[in-house]
């Protein structure tokens, strides 16, 4: 399994991983949106020998009150069910997490289970006085800090890129 940077090539493969992996089209349509609007600020693959892919991550910008705070959202995260239970869903993310840092990228925003995200560092973004505008995601809503000073001032609410609108 290699774990690397989405390449132009790599589309068609992550559109169909993603269709396969969720109920609906809308995971896939909001990735290829995103890629569209030139909105994708990072893709993550994983795959196999042959090249398809069977692991992905997905990061775009977001802004906390209007304001680009160099912040990015992690959607939609997702590992073929062939593969599942490998650790793949967490070499995606600590992959995406090292590049971001890397690229001088503050905090990551996540709406996904706790239990799960906890184990990378992402806290309750409540914690930090911030929310997102869909309700009843308090406890799924969390955040990750890539810079020291990443919270420093930050309070309010959390816009992700326009694609996410339509599909929410």
């Amino acid at each position: 399994m290699l774990i690397r940077t989405e390449i132009g090539v790599d589309a068609a493969s992550i559109d169909s991983l993603l269709k396969r992996c969720f109920a609906s089209a809308a995971e896939a349509e909001l990735v290829q949106q995103l890629r569209e609007d030139g909105l994708l600020t990072l893709g993550v693959v994983a795959t196999d020998d042959e090249g398809q892919v069977l692991g992905y991550a997905a990061f775009s910008p977001v802004t906390l009150q209007g304001e680009d705070r160099n912040w990015v959202a992690l959607a939609p995260l997702a590992v073929d069910e062939t593969v599942r239970k490998q650790g793949i869903g967490k070499q995606l993310v600590y992959e995406g997490l090292d590049a971001l840092n890397e690229f001088g990228y503050s905090a990551v925003v996540v709406l996904g289970d706790p239990a799960y995200y906890h184990d990378f560092g992402f806290e309750p973004a409540a914690r930090h006085g911030l929310h997102c505008r869909w309700p009843g995601s308090e406890a799924a809503f969390q955040v990750y800090k890539l810079a020291d000073d990443a919270f420093a001032g930050a309070e309010g609410q959390i816009e992700f890129a326009a694609p996410f609108n339509r599909f929410a």
